[in-house]
């Protein structure tokens, strides 16, 4: 299969998943196999639902706007523009998934097939009914990706490489697992938000979307606050204040309530607002419901500080604070050519 035949097939994917990315769910004409295919994905979007009590239809259309927006024929070109994809020997590649937030492994699963490999998915049980099926859709579009994606539940094995994102702990497990294959292995982190008290209330607006999307449950997810010593928190709870139902939802009203007690019971100093709490604290992973924060003095110092925790943090938010930082509310809008961990996952897989 050529490379164009590649693209062509998920820039047609997009235009499948541009149907479900609205509240209103449309059916549009001129896409292929729709007639086969979209009425079952409305049901896997209901299944995914009904399945696992985070990925609410809200999250679930999100994360499919992201990657309709995601697969055009002009970003896909622009990604790959920069490598040599001539002559790749196909290999098979494993990957395992993490299941945080609605289709988190996809940039996986398009950066092996795109790269001509053969993919071995083995999903987490939290998020198992979106992928398949819209692999299937790719096999009807593209024919010659029949027998290139498999899917298993059992334990991984015949693979030539392995991309694997799990915790700590799961992380040291498959480092030893793995070893001897190449590999990309990823664990937790987090991502922080420099604040420097000059902020408009659409920056911390914007912001408040990196906290609260997913429920905060994703490494791109804002966890930490680094803000000046003194800085006041009035306009940062005013311009948040927005998202107030999410307490609605009984998963996350449930977390909250819970560490809510666990501060009060502690005698932690906090702030809350009714659904969501701050608490100083120099940890980067904070609990649902919670953001910590840190004070700043020296600007410097703070970026030395970030450097040195660079393996810890997935995203640094700021406006003109330092190189690779991301906007506010752009966390979770990134791009094809914007890595997990910074590692270039096309590249790796150009060779093995």
């Amino acid at each position: 299969m050529q490379l164009q035949e590649r693209i062509d097939a998920f820039v047609k994917l997009g235009d499948f998943l541009r149907q479900f990315s609205n509240e209103d769910i449309l059916k549009a004409e001129n896409i292929e196999h729709n007639n086969i295919f979209f009425d079952g994905f409305k049901h896997q979007l209901k299944l995914a639902t009904e399945h696992n009590g985070w990925f609410t239809q809200d999250n679930i259309r999100f994360a499919i706007n992201s990657w309709s927006e995601a697969l055009t024929l002009e970003n896909l070109n622009t990604w790959l523009g920069p490598y040599n994809m001539d002559k790749i020997a196909s290999k098979q590649v494993a990957i395992i998934m993490a299941g945080n937030i609605p289709l988190v492994g996809f940039h996986d699963f398009l950066s092996v097939l795109i790269c001509g490999h053969d993919v071995l998915v083995k999903q987490s049980s939290n998020d198992k009914q979106l992928l398949p099926y819209l692999a299937k859709y790719l096999e009807y579009i593209e024919p010659q990706f029949n027998e290139k994606i498999v899917f298993t539940e059992e334990k991984v094995e015949g693979f030539d490489a392995v991309i694997a994102t799990g915790s700590n702990n799961t992380a040291r497990y498959f480092e030893y697992y793995f070893k001897g294959k190449p590999s990309i292995i990823r664990n937790n982190r987090n991502s922080v938000a420099v604040l420097t008290g000059n902020e408009t209330t659409d920056d911390l607006k914007n912001l408040s979307d990196d906290i609260f999307r997913y429920y905060g449950l994703g490494c791109r997810n804002v966890s930490k606050l680094f803000v000046p010593k003194g800085y006041k928190f009035d306009t940062f709870f005013e311009s948040i204040y927005h998202w107030h139902p999410i307490i609605e939802k009984a998963k996350y009203a449930n977390n909250y309530d819970y560490n809510k007690a666990v501060y009060l019971m502690s005698e932690f100093d906090m702030l809350e607002n009714g659904f969501f709490m701050i608490k100083e604290d120099e940890s980067f992973a904070s609990p649902i419901a919670t953001v910590f924060y840190e004070y700043y003095q020296d600007t410097n110092q703070l970026k030395e500080l970030l450097k040195t925790k660079k393996e810890q943090i997935q995203c640094i938010v700021s406006s003109g604070f330092m190189e690779n930082e991301i906007a506010f509310g752009a966390t979770q809008k990134p791009q094809l050519w914007d890595y997990a961990d910074d590692v270039d996952s096309i590249e790796f897989l150009l060779a093995i």
